[in-house]
């Protein structure tokens, strides 16, 4: 099998036993007898099933992130995420249980920056903001998001990921541009460190 193969095998097979235990209640020897793959062989590619799942929500959200980089369809790239941890609900509210905090901070942070950035650019084009001010408005944006999500998740999800769109494109509808220009006539080099 080749290497790709292989890991898309383990990440299967952990999706499928997530269907039934929790991630902590899995085993390597679950995940490899599942899909008949050697414990040298999942060591191999992961160090544990942590790594797996962190590498399984990688590879779902990869794809969707390509596709919505653009900045008239943020709103699409963010349902697109949204359903695909709403599709794989055992596999996020296991790993969003297990894992610490700081670690979906960081996987979301991945995922999000680069939808909400394009937004950005597009909304700052002609206002001479510095680079530096783009990146404070879309990383304060993208907390807000990963805020939002964060809060869904730990709720067990209870409304539908175009519920969760539609509620916070109604937050944010004009917010990029103003406070793009808030910023445009603050110096902010003088808060670099």
């Amino acid at each position: 099998m080749k290497s790709n193969q292989t890991k898309k095998a383990l990440a299967e097979a952990l999706k499928q036993l997530l269907t039934r235990k929790p991630i902590n209640k899995i085993t390597i020897n679950d995940i490899t007898e599942q899909c008949g793959i050697s414990r040298m062989t999942f060591y191999y590619h992961f160090k544990d099933i942590y790594d797996l799942a962190e590498w399984t929500l990688e590879e779902a959200t990869q794809q969707i992130i390509g596709e919505n980089r653009y900045a008239d369809n943020w709103q699409q790239g963010f349902l697109d995420l949204l359903k695909e941890v709403k599709d794989n609900q055992k596999l996020y509210m296991n790993v969003y249980r297990s894992m610490d905090r700081e670690a979906i901070e960081r996987y979301l942070l991945k995922k999000v920056e680069p939808l909400l950035m394009p937004v950005v650019e597009k909304e700052a084009a002609g206002m001479g903001i510095s680079p530096e001010g783009k990146r404070v408005v879309a990383i304060f944006y993208t907390y807000a998001f990963i805020g939002v999500v964060l809060d869904w998740i730990s709720k067990g999800m209870p409304l539908t990921p175009q519920q969760v769109v539609t509620l916070t494109a109604a937050v944010v509808q004009g917010d990029f541009r103003n406070s793009l220009q808030n910023l445009k006539n603050l110096d902010i080099s003088r808060f670099n460190a």
